[in-house]
């Protein structure tokens, strides 16, 4: 009972954040554009919050294009150690989770997997962070699963890569675009997750906790506030996160504690990932069902990792109820969602069973 009430408690709160109070969006809008607009060239310091380079990754920054857009996407590429442009070698695209940037999770990701060998691409999704699309950080979920293919599309033309191997990494609400993306994108040979959130799930009916009323309310306002951008009006911003502690109650997830610790304090914070998305891009978020066709991945494999202690971890389960094999759930000890995103201790377990995936299957 207690599980479940936990489960109710997380749901009902990854709802309230859907629909949260509107911000002045102006400025960040702003800082959002002039970001968009820079140039690909020399890789931005950090490229990974929190983790220097010290084993000998070469960094490069790249722009190609979002294809379906006519914008670009800004990403940051990780060479192995004594990378030999004569070779090839297996690529791995990260995508990084709601409200987040390439710099912090994905990025560190990134580089711990090049560290083993792999060529790794992180990349700031359409709309957020460096990269194009207005209105600014939007979260468009068809958009999320092609920026996938985009990144391979670049992968794909580079002659250091073997096309056909190519592995697809997502965290959070990555892993559920990287799940998503994996049921009709063939060129992905192995898929991954951390911490998976299916945020179709989250911002629907809760899997059936939230009212049809209240969903239809929900649905109404950001359709609204749709017309209401249409007309010349400002965008309506919403946290991701509670912005302050003093938001907590004894009801708040360890999800939204933890996030709010990681995307709001110096932990994690980054300029371009100000914890924020636009309200009106809610119905596309509901319209999201990313495990629909899960059991057509097989037989390419597919590894979940999850926190042993994560509220979220029921997603990884569904997903591995229904997934045909070859197929695997690792859970690390005494790990919480948020944990898995840059603490040491968990990080390194999951990356040496990333590793020993993604060098098996790819």
């Amino acid at each position: 009972m207690n599980l479940f009430n936990n489960r109710r408690r997380f749901l009902g709160a990854s709802m309230a954040a859907a629909s949260g109070v509107a911000v002045a969006g102006t400025g960040l809008i702003a800082s959002a554009q002039a970001s968009a607009a820079q140039p690909g060239g020399n890789v931005k310091e950090p490229a990974v919050i929190g983790y220097p380079n010290t084993k000998g990754v070469q960094i490069e920054r790249v722009t190609y294009p979002a294809r379906n857009m006519g914008t670009s996407i800004i990403a940051n590429v990780f060479k192995p150690a004594g990378f030999d442009q004569r070779k090839t070698y297996a690529a791995i695209v990260v995508t990084h989770p709601f409200g987040g940037v390439k710099e912090q999770t994905a990025g560190l990701y990134a580089m711990h997997l090049a560290e083993q060998g792999f060529v790794t691409l992180a990349y700031d999704a359409s709309y957020q962070g460096e990269s194009g699309g207005e209105p600014r950080l939007m979260e468009v979920p068809a958009q999320r699963l092609d920026d996938i293919s985009c990144a391979i599309d670049f992968l794909a033309q580079q002659a250091y890569v073997d096309a056909a191997r190519i592995g697809s990494l997502g965290i959070c609400a990555g892993g559920s675009y990287a799940m998503g993306n994996a049921q009709t994108e063939l060129r992905v040979k192995a898929i991954a997750t951390v911490s998976m959130f299916n945020l179709g799930d989250a911002r629907r009916n809760a899997m059936g906790l939230l009212s049809y009323e209240e969903r239809i309310k929900r649905l109404k306002d950001a359709s609204e506030q749709r017309s209401k951008e249409a007309r010349g009006e400002p965008v309506r911003l919403v946290p991701v996160v509670p912005e302050s502690a003093a938001e907590f109650t004894d009801k708040t997830p360890d999800l939204y504690r933890q996030g709010h610790e990681y995307y709001v304090t110096a932990r994690a914070k980054h300029p371009n990932s100000p914890n924020r998305y636009a309200f009106s891009s809610l119905p596309l978020q509901m319209a999201f069902f990313p495990f629909d066709q899960v059991e057509t991945i097989s037989p390419r494999p597919i590894l979940m990792i999850a926190g042993e202690l994560a509220d979220t971890k029921f997603w990884s389960d569904e997903v591995l109820a229904k997934a045909q094999e070859p197929k695997e759930l690792f859970v690390v000890k005494g790990a919480t969602h948020m944990d898995m995103y840059d603490k040491p201790q968990f990080v390194v377990p999951a990356t040496a069973k990333l590793t020993s995936f993604y060098r098996q299957y790819l």
